[in-house]
């Protein structure tokens, strides 16, 4: 295993894609951890985050001679880990597009409180929201994708995207109060 250390992760990748196992493991456990989150942030279950996790994994090194490099390892990566985890909530029939008009701040709402309670609280009730709601909060908030790269995800338009995601702050701000 030392040796896959000092390789780049240009060459690890030309390694995966010859079938090296060693090298797979070693991109495995570099982006593992990083992925799970990004999976969990989708899917509630702790065991299905998992499951798309790796199952996102395995695509990926199926996929690796479509990788161009364009972005970073990583970023590709954690689009099929994404879209992975929205599969395994579609599979689950717990995914369901919604609508939103209103537009309130999460901070503003919160100025008051303290920093570990702002996100412990809002850790809580983001768990208590519907899922579409808390998968747009998570990939808005937390994986930092804009309205457009969310509505090519979500497979919702732009402007769906916006009002999904402003409903889903107001149901984050009700439970929040």
């Amino acid at each position: 295993m030392k040796l896959f250390q000092l390789h780049t992760e240009n060459q690890l990748l030309k390694l995966c894609q010859k079938g090296d196992q060693n090298a797979q493991m070693t991109l495995y456990k570099k982006y593992a951890q990083a992925m799970y989150q990004v999976s969990r942030n989708i899917i509630k279950d702790e065991m299905r985050a998992e499951e798309a996790m790796q199952d996102a994994f395995l695509a990926a090194f199926e996929k690796l001679d479509e990788f161009k490099a364009e972005v970073s390892f990583g970023a590709w990566l954690k689009k099929i880990v994404i879209n992975k985890s929205l599969d395994y909530l579609k599979k689950d029939k717990m995914y369901q597009k919604t609508e939103n008009t209103e537009n309130l701040s999460i901070l503003e709402e919160l100025e008051e409180i303290d920093l570990f309670e702002k996100i412990e609280t809002v850790k809580k009730a983001m768990n208590d929201l519907p899922e579409n709601y808390r998968i747009i909060l998570s990939l808005y908030y937390l994986e930092g994708y804009d309205y457009e790269e969310i509505s090519e995800i979500l497979d919702v338009s732009y402007d769906n995207s916006r009002v999904l995601l402003n409903r889903a702050k107001n149901k984050l701000i009700t439970l929040l109060n």
